[in-house]
């Protein structure tokens, strides 16, 4: 019998079979991810010459022989499985915050954050996101309620908490000097120096897409980059905790989707697992890589699965479309339409009949010849609550 390959093996292996099918950049990801899991300077060094020449071939499929010989020196590094993932890291109950000049009240929230947790923190403005936020990284003090995180011991004070639970606002600090120099100085202060320092920063800046902008300022950097390096510095400080305030804000689509993807792959790591909650209006994108949304109504969570019960079993559709709700309803007369909503730019449709099913709706408006622009079935989507 074969011996049961550990998670690090299954992650190069992941990493080599979407490198050989021409998806480049995850693959060329995930091998960087399972360089750093090692913390050995020998595999950061094979991994960085891999680095130089992928970084500079335009065509990835021309290097992926140099591709395979950094994966089998990487692969030689044996790492045991933590099994960390599912430990209890965070802990609160009954958090409440009074705001009394501004008559706003969050909470009471009870929450319960596991090593590799990824929590959605969804609501409409003023609701009280960053707040939670804020408490939860002990930069503003709650009215009441208890917090514990279960990596801190006895002795440490809040240094030690703040060095290992990262804040990153929506509107990050301008910093100065280069990218490198800054990522080199973040290490420093943490207590990594000389060649460590040096090839740990250039692995995490491959990591992160900011190898051709590494030796950029600040005010050189678009918001997307800006959000990388970010992330760069806060993975270089080994967080067991991370707390995103509208990480997606302001990014472009697909800067949107790398980001996602990077914040799965660093919070489900088998090796390094961090808990993650983050806040952002793009409930869709939440939706897909969170573990659980936090739905904030007037500074209270919400039950979205308590909420709207009599919806639980029924097709609920949002469609974009140039045809009228006249059209909709003629198309569906022999399907019970509970309601048909108009927001001014997407119909949201009830259906009554728990019968009918979302290919059902996809198959009658195919062979009605609609005019679609989008079409999703949001009946388990948070996206229902947000369209009144």
């Amino acid at each position: 019998m074969e011996d049961k390959l550990t998670k690090q093996e299954i992650l190069i292996q992941q990493a080599t079979e979407y490198y050989n099918q021409g998806d480049y950049s995850l693959g060329y990801r995930m091998l960087l991810d399972a360089t750093l899991n090692t913390d050995k300077i020998e595999a950061f060094k094979a991994a960085l010459t891999f680095v130089e020449t992928y970084e500079k071939e335009e065509d990835k499929s021309n290097v992926l022989n140099d591709f395979i010989k950094c994966k089998e020196i990487i692969n030689g590094f044996k790492i045991e499985d933590q099994n960390a993932i599912g430990q209890p890291i965070l802990k609160g109950n009954s958090i409440e915050k009074v705001y009394r000049r501004g008559k706003f009240k969050l909470g009471p929230i009870n929450i319960e954050l596991n090593k590799g947790d990824i929590f959605g923190l969804v609501g409409e403005n003023g609701n009280g996101k960053t707040t939670l936020l804020t408490i939860l990284a002990s930069l503003i003090e709650k009215t009441s309620g208890n917090l514990s995180y279960s990596f801190l011991n006895k002795t440490d004070d809040i240094y030690d908490l703040k060095s290992k639970l990262v804040y990153i606002p929506q509107r990050t600090s301008k910093w100065y000097g280069s990218v490198i120099d800054n990522l080199k100085f973040a290490l420093v202060h943490h207590g990594v120096t000389g060649e460590k320092n040096h090839l740990l920063v250039h692995m995490m800046i491959a990591r992160f897409g900011l190898w051709k902008y590494k030796d950029l300022k600040w005010s050189e950097l678009s918001s997307g980059y800006k959000m990388r390096f970010e992330l760069a510095r806060t993975m270089l400080r080994k967080p067991e905790i991370v707390l995103l305030d509208e990480p997606l804000a302001n990014l472009d689509i697909l800067a949107q989707q790398v980001i996602l993807e990077d914040l799965k792959m660093l919070a489900k790591s088998h090796v390094n697992p961090i808990a993650m909650i983050f806040s952002s209006q793009q409930l869709y994108e939440v939706e897909k890589v969170s573990d659980e949304v936090i739905y904030l109504r007037n500074g209270k969570p919400t039950d979205l699965l308590g909420l709207k019960t009599e919806e639980e079993n029924s097709l609920i559709i949002e469609l974009d479309t140039t045809n009228s709700r006249e059209d909709i309803e003629k198309v569906f007369e022999e399907y019970e339409l509970e309601q048909i909503e108009y927001n001014g730019g997407v119909y949201i449709i009830y259906f009554k009949d728990n019968t009918i099913t979302f290919n059902t709706v996809l198959s009658i408006i195919a062979s009605n010849n609609f005019t679609i622009q989008y079409i999703r079935d949001i009946s388990k989507s948070t996206r229902r609550f947000f369209v009144y």
